[in-house]
């Protein structure tokens, strides 16, 4: 039979820290608010050591308590306060960003809403920060209680199953949510777990989930397993292991809840080791080959002469105190081995004070060969680094500075890890130059570690950290870009903020989307920038010209809101009004005079002055300002005819000009140039031939006589 223990077992970082936290205190009589964990074991060690599990605060009038891991709402750490009792607060940190997000938005407005089992304790907390008004849903909630919700917050209780809340998400992007802001808060320990009761329920004939009976991560965790395999045992410890139901089995997996402690799960893999010898030593006795009866004969087997190892821990009796040390003898053996002073896990060794522990024994390290050398101290740096390890495990990130490169990647240390990240994933993309990340620090995950026999590798990863970040982002993104689309359409008229210029436009904030106000579409004016219509960071109305939510693109128009300049002309100016305004072109027949921006009118070259022109640039130059008498005006033609010489007299004796020759064109009254009629010629008709009728009258005959001639 072949074992397999997932790599994800034991404490979560969060529970070991409360449990940790409660083991250190427990002797002074401290109260723990509620089980510190789902896991009967772990809450009776506590009872025994001298903590004190209560349901209410009622039942505490003084000294201290231990919040669990589950965390609990604000009012009740007030209350607490209130009476003088010091609060120890183990609220696992994934759990207590999850309350500070839930404040954050409560304040600001937003329903909130939980995904979870809302009596779990968790859960109850959490909504303890929101004034017990969040909304508790799982992958089956009505919709109808949230589709009118005009602003929503969604976090995750932490140890919720995340498929569960992907298609809670795909629900909420076909509701449309006018404002919804997605908190994907479930631990990553949890997600790793889930990933890894999955991959194993699949290839496994037999799976073991151990955990506490109301343990919600656990029973999340046995239904991944059901799903896929046919044969899951659900339970405590190994005393429920059922080893006739088991031993036949050729693969068997073993997964743990986060609140399992490490022990129990290695408890049941070493039992399930038990059954799979008891199998073997029956098919060794059928083949008649007798196996070692005891553990001392199988160590006689092998030899008398045990064999140390580096690394290896020993039991030793003290002796005798030097003063370089202690002189220990190592149990089971007749060998004496002097404990330096230096490795004694100790402030400052005092000899006299060591002399009165003779025969007492002690746990030490083996860190040199030939001669043997030993290490009290080595065993609490192998503790401390075995907790970092197993951090590492649960998938905590931690932070190394980058010592060297190889061909493969980069490479430095953590403790006595040596530690390699591969150059497929320093980031997300390909690394060209690995020499430019020496000395850097990076923030990375272990993908790998090896721990067994002489080598000690963490095989690392930067760029998963930065897929699983830019993948919340992305699900947060696409949730916005699904409440907007569903919200908006072209021909709205929505407010925006101007956030950046560009010089073909400027791009606008609507409801966390970024939009584009094309500059052609920004004034009636043609305006030369953005920044000569708007103000950075104001807030404008806007119409949606178009709206693709396949490419994802908005564009917006600003001057489709505001009046065309020629639409005003009428209430601002009348026939026979004096205006002013800047000669901006000069034509043969005239000039045109800019009253506003956006409106002209024409003077002709009759009407500059008195006397006879030939060319408007003997009187006018372009960019001179005039004033001038509207004559005429059409405003839905938009033209306006205007004259400088009537706001003059004529002088006494002006002769008027003789008409010249006219030109090839003329003008008509408001400036508009016509060809001009060609003189028709007179085309001679014999008599003989028929007269037609055509669209545009008679050719050559009027009605009267072509009806004469058809009497």
């Amino acid at each position: 039979m072949e074992v397999i223990l997932a790599k994800n077992s034991g404490f979560c970082s969060g529970v070991r820290r409360a449990v940790e936290t409660a083991e250190k205190i427990a002797a002074d009589g401290v109260y723990i608010l509620g089980e510190i964990i789902h896991n009967k074991t772990v809450t009776d060690e506590l009872e025994r050591l001298g903590a004190k599990t209560v349901e209410s605060i009622d039942e505490i009038e003084k000294g201290t308590v231990i919040i669990r891991s589950h965390g609990v709402g604000k009012d009740v750490i007030s209350a607490l306060e209130d009476k003088g009792i010091n609060v120890i607060n183990c609220t696992c940190p994934f759990v207590m960003k999850t309350q500070k997000i839930v404040e954050e938005y409560h304040a600001k407005g937003y329903s909130i809403i939980i995904t979870g089992e809302k009596n779990h304790p968790e859960v109850v907390g959490i909504d303890g920060w929101c004034d017990r008004k969040a909304l508790v849903i799982d992958e089956d909630f009505d919709e109808n209680a949230v589709k009118d919700l005009e602003k929503v917050c969604l976090v995750s209780q932490t140890t919720y199953s995340d498929r569960k809340f992907q298609k809670i998400l795909e629900k909420f992007a076909k509701l449309g949510v006018k404002t919804l802001e997605v908190f994907p808060t479930i631990c990553y320990t949890t997600r790793e777990r889930q990933k890894e009761a999955e991959t194993l329920s699949k290839t496994c004939d037999a799976m073991i989930v151990v955990g506490g009976k109301n343990s919600s991560n656990t029973k999340k965790l046995t239904d991944i397993c059901q799903e896929n395999c046919g044969n899951v045992f659900f339970i405590s410890d190994q005393s429920e292991l059922d080893a006739d139901k088991l031993k036949n089995f050729k693969k068997v997996g073993i997964v743990t809840g986060a609140s399992t402690p490490r022990r129990q799960s290695m408890e049941v893999f070493l039992k399930m080791e038990e059954i799979t010898e008891v199998k073997e030593t029956e098919e060794a006795k059928k083949a008649e080959v007798k196996p070692a009866s005891s553990m001392e004969e199988a160590m006689t087997a092998m030899g008398d002469e045990q064999k140390f190892r580096r690394g290896q821990i020993l039991s030793v009796t003290i002796s005798s105190a030097t003063d370089d040390g202690l002189l220990v003898y190592i149990n089971n053996t007749k060998k004496e081995v002097l404990l330096s002073k230096n490795e004694i896990d100790c402030e400052n060794y005092d000899k006299a004070e060591f002399a009165s522990k003779v025969g007492d024994e002690l746990e030490v390290m083996i860190v040199g060969l030939n001669p043997v050398s030993l290490s009290q101290k080595a065993i609490r740096a192998r503790k401390e680094e075995e907790e970092i390890v197993a951090k590492l495990k649960d998938g905590e990130i931690f932070t190394v500075t980058i010592e060297n490169t190889n061909k493969g990647g980069l490479t430095s240390k953590l403790g006595s890890y040596d530690v390699f990240i591969p150059s497929s994933q320093i980031r997300i993309g390909f690394v060209k130059d690995l020499e430019k990340y020496k000395g850097k620090q990076l923030r990375l995950k272990a993908i790998k570690i090896e721990d067994g026999g002489r080598r000690k590798q963490i095989v690392a990863s930067q760029r998963v950290i930065l897929e699983e970040e830019k993948a919340i982002r992305d699900a947060a993104q696409a949730a916005k870009e699904e409440a907007f689309f569903s919200q908006v359409s072209e021909g709205d008229v929505v407010t925006g903020k101007v956030v950046r210029f560009a010089p073909f436009g400027a791009f606008v904030d609507v409801n966390g989307f970024d939009c584009l106000a094309h500059i052609s579409d920004l004034s009636w004016t043609n305006a030369g920038s953005p920044a000569e219509v708007f103000e950075l960071g104001n807030e404008y109305d806007f119409k949606v010209l178009k709206c693709d939510r396949e490419t994802k693109k908005v564009s917006l128009g600003y001057k489709q809101l505001q009046p065309k300049p020629w639409q005003l002309v009428a209430d601002k100016y009348a026939i026979g009004d004096v205006v002013k305004g800047k000669v901006v072109r000069i034509v043969d027949f005239g000039a045109f005079v800019e009253i506003e921006k956006g409106v002209d009118g024409l003077v002709h070259v009759s009407q500059i002055s008195h006397e006879w022109l030939e060319n408007p640039t003997t009187a006018l130059k372009v960019g001179e300002e005039v004033e001038a008498k509207i004559m005429d005006m059409n405003v839905e033609k938009e033209k306006m005819t205007l004259s400088i010489k009537a706001l003059t007299p004529a002088p006494e004796g002006l002769e008027k000009p003789r008409r010249g020759k006219k030109s090839e064109t003329e003008v008509e009254d408001g400036g508009e140039e016509k060809p001009r009629r060609a003189k028709k010629e007179k085309v001679e008709q014999p008599d003989d031939e028929p007269r037609e009728w055509n669209e545009g009258g008679v050719t050559g005959i009027s009605l009267a006589d072509m009806l004469k001639d058809k009497e």
